[in-house]
This record gives structure tokens, C-alpha cells and sequence, in this order.
């Protein structure tokens, strides 16, 4: 990867949900965001999920989201873990956006006909947002880029974050971490 995506600071993410505060489907943008930065998803993968593959027949988010093989970059299925953080955002969107079609796709688009994004738009969405928001050099991959950062600074094995990934090898899973000076001091007060 010769361009990688930004990772975001807390305040970064903290200005981007603020600005997703102030303008229409607010509920539905916290969760698309959110979703990006605490499951690790692609942009890909998140413009597929339908809602059924999120939130049960009770109407509760799932503790785990099964992504198809057809849905993901490797073409292999994996699992996504739903934190406790993630869970309660997904868990506001799902009440206030019940489909009677439980296989249309859960982030719904504004668009007219639409079955909601596809990883075109949504890259475009991602775009757009970090752009207005304020925060310069982000992309659609900086939820995921962010994510496994995040994962890696609080002692996260690289074979964990490989899996949580979906990556097949440790050396993809390795350039996604950005190191920083925080993650630096941590290390040196354990020497």
C-alpha cells in the first residue's frame, strides 16, 4: 500500500460524529461511521449487509455479524464481532429504521429506487463527509485503518488483528498499523 489511508485521532472522529450531528439522516450517519471505525469493516462489506444480517427477528443488533464469502474482499466469510459501543449505535439506527423487507440493505440510501449503497457511493459518502467535516486526507479506509491502529496500540496481537481483518497474510495486517509517539511511550515504560 503506497498511499495509506489517514487514521484518525479521537478528536478527529469526535469532530466528524459532531458535524454528522447537524445535518439529515444524522441516526443513519453515526451508525455507518461508527461501523467503520469499531468493526473493521470495508467499505465493501458494510454497503452489503442487509438488515437481517444486523438485527434478529426480535429486532436487536446482533453480538456477531456473519459476512457472506461473495461480500468480502478474499471471498472467504468471516465474523464480525459487535463491541458493546458499536452495538448500542447500530441499536439506535435499528430503532428508527425497520424495513418491512428484512433483506434490503441496512444502510439505506436517500436515493430514489435504491436498495442503499453500493462501495462506489459509499466511498464517495466517506469522501465527502471527511472533507466537509474538516478533516483532511481521511478516505473510506481510514474507519478500518483506524480500527486495527486503535487494536494494536492497547496490545492486540498481530494474528488476532489479521483475523479480525479478514487479511490473509501478518505483513498486510503489519502496514495497516500506524505507529505513533503515543504508542512509542507506552512501549519505552515497559522496558
Amino acid at each position: 500500500m503506497s498511499k495509506q489511508a489517514k487514521t484518525l485521532t479521537t478528536e478527529e472522529l469526535r469532530r466528524v460524529l459532531d458535524y454528522v450531528a447537524t445535518r439529515k439522516h444524522s441516526i443513519r450517519n453515526r451508525a455507518l461511521v461508527t461501523c467503520s471505525f469499531y468493526s473493521g469493516c470495508r467499505v465493501g462489506e458494510l454497503s452489503s449487509l442487509t438488515y437481517a444480517d444486523v438485527v434478529d427477528d426480535e429486532g436487536k443488533v446482533r453480538d456477531e455479524i456473519r459476512l457472506k464469502a461473495e461480500n468480502t474482499k478474499t471471498k472467504e466469510a468471516r465474523v464480525v464481532f459487535v463491541n458493546a459501543k458499536l452495538k448500542k449505535e447500530l441499536q439506535q439506527y435499528a430503532n428508527v429504521y425497520k424495513p418491512l423487507d428484512t433483506q434490503l440493505k441496512f444502510f439505506y440510501s436517500q436515493k430514489r429506487q435504491s436498495n442503499g449503497y453500493n462501495a462506489n457511493t459509499l466511498t464517495q459518502f466517506f469522501h465527502y463527509l471527511y472533507k466537509r467535516a474538516g478533516v483532511f486526507g481521511a478516505s473510506s479506509h481510514s474507519g478500518r485503518r483506524t480500527f486495527i491502529t486503535n487494536l494494536a496500540s492497547k496490545g492486540v496481537g498481530v494474528r488476532v488483528l489479521m483475523s479480525l481483518a479478514g487479511h490473509r497474510n501478518i505483513s498486510t495486517t503489519q502496514a495497516y498499523i500506524d505507529v505513533n509517539d503515543d504508542m512509542k511511550r507506552k512501549a519505552v515504560e515497559l522496558a
